[in-house]
């Protein structure tokens, strides 16, 4: 067969849960719900962080780009995906493909980074509380988070380019339910041991290196909130780390669980399911675990509440 590369297509094949047209339609309904909340949510957390003048503050200027990259994330995947379900075309083109990986592999990149980058703030104010303002300075944390979406776009962009030069001899039918490098790697027509060796390793500085950061944050945060006499004040000071160590336990643990499968034969039904999680469900609570836990957040959507209620 004569070998051609990924833009001779017009287009790839996403069979997602195709063998299971029964569990189309649950999954359609589920999903729509899903990212209705999703965008409400975090939409909701990006407006409150910028309305409130309390909020104004490293961790909710932070929180917002999470919630962004959240936004960015879900609608990269979720709207291709409902179309795919909601009939029997289950093609995305060849650039809606490419543009898929880059925004998703750049969003979930960006990310590892930022909780890194978050779990540093927290550490800051737990354990330098009377230098928090001149150590987390807005110029500082401008930078943190701007070079967390430089380097996790950056690595998306090289591994995109990578992934769609090589030949795949006319493939086009991708076993997943949205354009991601493992199943690509497989569509491939060469030998991509390489590749995946390559990939695993960008995979392991991106995800353990901030793993590694977040473990040492807190293991001082923890040291300093033991240190304290009051009960009330180690509840206080645990209240504000809560919310962040369990959205990294949720993002870690179901993406390190997915990239270190890499080589196995993972990504058929438990790896489509896992990749739902850390998807879609995942990005869906995050605003409510930090609305949830906050009582920051709670109090300025009151106030708003109390404006529109009064305008009226």
């Amino acid at each position: 067969m004569e070998q051609k590369n990924g833009s001779s297509f017009t287009g790839f094949i996403l069979l997602g849960f195709s063998d299971r047209p029964q569990l189309e339609l649950v999954l359609f309904v589920v999903l729509l719900i899903f990212y209705t909340f999703t965008l409400l949510g975090n939409s909701t957390i990006i407006a409150l962080s910028h309305v409130d003048p309390q909020l104004h503050t490293p961790m909710y200027f932070f929180l917002s780009n999470l919630s962004f990259l959240d936004l960015c994330y879900t609608t990269s995947i979720v709207p291709q995906f409902l179309v795919n379900l909601s009939g029997a075309d289950k093609s995305i083109s060849f650039g809606g493909c490419v543009v898929q990986l880059f925004i998703s592999l750049g969003s979930g990149c960006t990310e590892c980074i930022l909780l890194a980058v978050m779990a540093f703030d927290r550490y800051a104010a737990v354990c330098r509380p009377l230098h928090y303002t001149v150590i987390m300075h807005p110029r500082l944390c401008a930078l943190m988070a701007s070079a967390s979406w430089l380097v996790g776009f950056a690595n998306s962009l090289l591994q995109t380019v990578l992934i769609f030069l090589l030949p795949l001899c006319g493939r086009n039918k991708l076993d997943h339910f949205f354009c991601e490098v493992p199943p690509l790697l497989k569509l491939a027509c060469v030998d991509t041991t390489r590749n995946e060796s390559e990939i695993f390793f960008v995979s392991v500085i991106i995800l353990f290196i901030p793993v590694a950061l977040i473990i040492f944050s807190y293991d001082r945060i923890v040291r300093a909130i033991l240190r304290i006499k009051s009960a009330v004040g180690r509840r206080k000071a645990f209240g504000t780390c809560g919310s962040h160590l369990t959205v990294v336990s949720l993002f870690y643990g179901t993406a390190i669980y997915a990239y270190t499968q890499l080589r196995n034969n993972y990504y058929q039904d438990e790896g489509k399911f896992t990749s739902l999680f850390y998807t879609i469900v995942s990005p869906m609570i995050n605003p409510l675990i930090y609305t949830l836990r906050n009582k920051d957040v709670k109090e300025a959507m009151k106030k708003v509440l109390r404006k529109d209620s009064d305008s009226r």
